[in-house]
């Protein structure tokens, strides 16, 4: 129907979350209509981000240096560790503004359902983090069946190290919505009444 050049964009657009063929034929139609600098410029951005965006070696989250801003910060507190499923809910975790400890991106949960098990996500590395410094583990998972699933096992394993007292995050997030849709008064209301496990 359109030519080869443009339905390949589609498709591309289609990758994205809850983009559909109608919404990533009008995505790619606009491309059409935009200034040529604008064009570039969104290619330039796709480029840096595809070359020089990684994972945090400490901790996973998202980065274009070394290490990530927050494992680099010395004001942090190194005691608290936040264990979270996405890089998007350490940036929700951080508009809250009242957590100032470190964070542990697992990138995903627990779903034997679609074939994840622990071993797919980054939790091992978690482990090697632990030490005589760690007081608190919290638990930031999604309320949803698979990050309830991944709270569980970490709290099974995490029980291994007495010295650590492993909290969640307290009631005030629906079951089944994600942290990132979360506005900042109920994940700071959840961060305040999280409870010990």
């Amino acid at each position: 129907m359109y030519p080869e050049s443009i339905e390949k964009l589609i498709e591309c657009f289609k990758i994205l979350p809850s983009v559909g063929n109608k919404t990533a034929e009008r995505y790619a139609l606009a491309m059409l209509e935009a200034p040529k600098e604008k064009i570039e410029q969104l290619i330039e951005a796709l480029q840096l981000v595809s070359n020089e965006i990684k994972r945090c070696p400490i901790c996973g989250n998202l980065t274009d240096k070394q290490l990530c801003s927050i494992c680099c910060d010395e004001n942090r507190d190194n005691t608290t560790i936040c264990i979270v499923q996405q890089p998007k809910d350490v940036i929700a975790m951080e508009k809250v503004k009242s957590y100032k400890g470190l964070y542990h991106v697992l990138y995903g949960a627990i779903s034997p359902l679609k074939g994840i098990l622990p071993e797919d996500l980054n939790i091992e590395s978690l482990f090697s983090r632990i030490n005589e410094n760690i007081k608190e583990v919290i638990i930031a998972t999604n309320p949803t069946m698979e990050g309830d699933t991944t709270a569980l096992y970490l709290i099974k394993a995490l029980k291994k190290y007495p010295n650590i007292t492993i909290t969640k995050l307290a009631n005030g997030l629906p079951i089944g919505a994600n942290l990132d849709y979360a506005d900042e008064m109920t994940l700071t209301r959840a961060l305040d009444g999280r409870i010990k496990q």
